[in-house]
């Protein structure tokens, strides 16, 4: 467990409640024993790099948390170095829920999920929203991706964590489930044509 991640998650009201429900001890250790490096380390960035989605959470002025799925080709959450990463803001409904909330607080979370292999990465971080940078948004933007894209959104890297895969359920992507099946479709057409070939016609 990266020590960074303790110092702001484990504020004094979350160890109180470690303590009340006796896992303080243990996750005590972990920090102590903990790296001290919290830049994108290889095995965080082929995880990045696999995903086609991610939640990334938000907070207004009021103190309300807001969350908002964000989705693109594989790849489209970029590294673009070991303490950044960039995603061109393809557009969307115009509410502007997320750049609002960034506008007045620049911390932001981010949820990454595998399904197939039950992983998941969370990220904290503060984000910067650059508007006229166009050098910047071609770096970020997809190849044969066709989406408006007006913004781009940096996230520079706090602290990360693992979480643990309990209780995720496993899902596969419609790509996934094609190429599974693949064998089983080809075998079916081979037995259908078996089949066609020793059928006799009606006398």
């Amino acid at each position: 467990m990266p020590r960074k991640f303790a110092e702001i998650a484990f504020t004094p009201a979350v160890k109180a409640i470690q303590e009340r429900y006796g896992s303080r001890e243990m996750y005590n250790r972990m920090e102590e024993s903990g790296p001290e490096n919290d830049t994108l380390i290889p095995r965080l960035v082929e995880f990045i790099q696999a995903r086609d989605s991610f939640y990334m959470g938000t907070v207004n002025e009021n103190g309300w948390p807001y969350i908002q799925f964000r989705g693109g080709p594989i790849g489209f959450l970029k590294i673009l170095d070991e303490k950044t990463l960039g995603f061109a803001d393809f557009e969307g409904n115009c509410q502007y829920l997320s750049l609002g909330n960034l506008s007045v607080n620049d911390r932001v979370f981010l949820f990454l999920m595998d399904y197939t292999n039950r992983r998941r990465l969370k990220i904290w971080g503060r984000a910067t929203v650059e508007y006229n940078n166009p050098n910047l948004l071609e770096q970020l933007r997809v190849p044969g991706y066709e989406a408006s894209c007006e913004r781009a959104i940096l996230i520079h890297v706090e602290a990360w964590d693992w979480n643990c895969p309990q209780h995720i359920p496993i899902k596969y992507s419609e790509a996934q489930v094609t190429e599974m099946i693949a064998p089983l479709q080809t075998r079916i057409q081979e037995l259908e044509a078996q089949l066609a070939s020793i059928q006799t016609p009606n006398s």
